[in-house]
């Protein structure tokens, strides 16, 4: 199933186990499922791709308003919006069925999450990316820019700090484990939906991408707000005036308001990297350094007298 609906579906899970209502949604599910099913003109608009998912979510709304569940108007907005047309009704049938697979489970003991199938990297980002459109969508813009922060000095502590990386990044240890690390080091000091989603990066995503899974995340609370994050990396502090030029030619290049997340790294020897999603734009000294290495050694390999040893094989031996 569409790793983003994956995601969402975890998200309203625990709302659903919190309230009891993880039976109700999923037979609701079923039924919307049916419905569609047996109505012939509703069938064909819904699995129509050339019809936008827009209007598809609108012809739904008039189905389901008032007749079901707010989660699972939601359900059936995430799967209409993520997932291609022709699977739509199988992926309302897919969410009904594991709900309802859950709620049974809660019926025979304390109710634990699925543990999420194995995914490649970008399946993986997906998936917390869809539990993170979920979480959002109930938040101020206040509390999206404080969890963004949140999320990125997290990041920066775990990358920063080799025994807690290596044991949040160790596959053999179990989620649960990965979970509770976690929790210790953030409870009392973030905001709930901050603790939600570090958790679920190490349930959802990859464990030894947990600091990319973290700074996705980064990523997903900037675009929520209508932002976008700049990770700048400088050999030294970078000042307010400076800050403020580099985001605002930012903000001018990527056609967004830009969020600068600076950490300063004195191995670049001066300069600074910036990278804003895909774009990588590397001036830093370091950089520049080793450009010339490259340089002189091609030069030299260009210009070296066949049989002689160059300057690198010389030195070596």
């Amino acid at each position: 199933m569409n790793p983003a609906l994956q995601g969402y579906l975890a998200a309203m899970e625990e709302s659903l186990s919190a309230d009891g209502g993880l039976a109700d949604a999923g037979a609701q599910l079923q039924s919307v499922a049916d419905v569609v099913e047996g109505t012939t003109a509703l069938l064909l608009a819904v699995n129509d791709g050339s019809v936008p998912v827009a209007s598809r979510r609108a012809l739904l709304d008039q189905l389901l308003t008032g007749k079901v569940r707010p989660e699972v108007v939601r359900l059936v907005h995430q799967a209409v919006t993520v997932v291609p047309a022709g699977e739509v009704v199988t992926s309302f049938r897919w969410m009904g069925s594991r709900l309802e697979h859950l709620a049974t489970r809660a019926l025979a003991t304390a109710v634990e999450p699925f543990d999420e199938e194995v995914l490649g990297r970008m399946g993986s980002r997906n998936r917390v990316s869809g539990y993170a459109a979920a979480v959002f969508e109930s938040l101020t813009t206040e509390d999206l820019e404080e969890i963004e922060d949140q999320l990125f000095r997290f990041a920066r502590t775990v990358e920063s700090n080799r025994p807690l990386r290596h044991a949040l990044g160790d596959r053999d240890l179990p989620v649960v484990v990965r979970q509770d690390v976690i929790g210790n080091l953030l409870e009392g000091k973030v905001l709930p939906a901050t603790m939600r989603l570090a958790r679920y990066a190490a349930r959802g995503g990859r464990a030894r991408d947990i600091v990319a899974t973290l700074d996705t995340l980064v990523d997903d609370a900037a675009k929520a707000r209508g932002w976008r994050v700049a990770r700048v990396q400088a050999a030294s502090a970078v000042g307010d005036a400076q800050q403020h030029e580099l985001s605002e030619a930012l903000a001018v290049l990527t056609g967004n308001p830009v969020d600068l997340q600076v950490t300063v790294v004195p191995a670049l020897l001066g300069g600074v990297v910036v990278q804003v999603g895909d774009l990588l734009v590397d001036s830093s000294t370091r950089h520049r350094i080793d450009e010339l290495k490259e340089h002189l050694l091609a030069s030299e390999e260009a210009y070296r007298i066949p049989g002689t040893p160059t300057r690198r094989e010389a030195t070596d031996g």
